[in-house]
């Protein structure tokens, strides 16, 4: 079986394995091994006392198989970010100019460094093993975080965003940053990465132009990558499409990787989800669905089959146990269509 659930001290050394494989780009996962014990430590936190909204709370969810007790996957959801550091992108913004003496006018897009999410959710860190791929681990891993912003939606912004990586390639090379950061910022993609992972961004103000920056001006690498998603990332972004969300004209300015955007109230797994006291079973279920124990510190989440009779939701025993339920406690599902 696999469950996801809050990530816990003893899951360090699997993160960085999860880190390494992850390689270049992969902006969140690109620390150091103190960076990520410290992420940790602050999940723990957020788990256990986290009863509001705050820029302090982050939400890291393992993926582990139980037969195997390995850990095959990771994602996170960052319960507000711009608050405490800014939260920088590039919007695409489009600009007229005409020439009434050539009679001709020419539209044109520019560049602009903005920090415009000041105070939204932010879901990430989305990784499984290559060995896992097509299994369905990366829907149940994206799809959890839903499930458990849905169980205490107090904790969470009205907003919810997602990057992806953007055109990064295995020795960090990537063409967007090549255009435009390596010149202001004179040092290369990934130690540009390391310290915007690790550090606060002010160094992007320091550096980065604070004026629109021509479209056209860009070589044609730079820009056929903007906006697109890492090849490794195409999966995340149909999750995130087939739950609302929304390329909105913003760009990671450094690989030019697209940021998505949906309201909380509008994600399908959120919306749609519902609870209901379960019973044990041992009829036939025939319906595949995301549950979920509505819960947040102690967090558990699977895919399974259920059944109903009538109104009741029937689940067997072994899932049941998996989700920690105890007598007459609710679950919060999702039915698979």
């Amino acid at each position: 079986m696999l469950i996801v659930r809050p990530a816990n001290l003893n899951d360090l050394d699997a993160l960085i394995d999860l880190a390494d494989k992850a390689g270049p780009g992969f902006t969140s996962l690109a620390v150091g091994e103190e960076v990520l014990e410290a992420r940790l430590r602050k999940s723990v936190v957020s788990f256990e006392l986290g009863k509001k909204i705050s820029p302090d709370h982050i939400y890291l969810l393992m993926l582990e198989n139980t037969e195997t007790g390995d850990i095959v996957g990771t994602s996170a959801v960052k319960a507000q970010i711009g608050i405490k550091d800014p939260f920088f992108n590039f919007r695409i913004l489009r600009v007229g100019r005409k020439s009434a003496v050539t009679n001709r006018r020419y539209d044109m897009d520019v560049l602009m460094m903005v920090n415009e999410y000041n105070g939204a959710t932010e879901v990430g860190s989305l990784y499984i093993i290559p060995e896992m791929r097509g299994t369905g681990a990366g829907r149940l891993i994206s799809q959890a975080r839903y499930m458990l912003m849905a169980s205490d939606q107090q904790r969470f912004s009205d907003t919810v965003i997602s990057e992806l990586r953007g055109h990064v390639d295995d020795n960090g090379n990537s063409p967007f940053w090549d255009a435009i950061g390596r010149k202001f910022f004179q040092m290369d993609f990934t130690e540009a990465d390391h310290i915007s992972a690790e550090q606060d961004s002010q160094f992007i103000l320091d550096l980065m132009p604070r004026y629109p920056i021509y479209v056209e001006l860009l070589p044609d690498a730079a820009r056929k990558v903007m906006g697109e998603t890492h090849p490794a990332g195409v999966g995340a972004r149909r999750f995130l499409e087939a739950e609302g969300f929304r390329f909105n004209g913003m760009i990671d300015i450094f690989d030019g990787g697209p940021s998505m955007s949906a309201p909380t109230g509008e994600i399908r797994t959120l919306k749609d989800s519902r609870v209901l006291r379960p019973k044990p079973s041992k009829e036939k279920r025939i319906l595949s669905a995301l549950i979920c124990n509505n819960q947040v510190s102690q967090f558990r989440c699977i895919f399974s089959k259920v059944g109903f009779n009538g109104d009741q939701l029937l689940m067997c025993e072994k899932d049941m146990r998996a989700l920690l339920l105890k007598d007459d406690e609710p679950v919060r599902i999702w039915i698979k269509r």
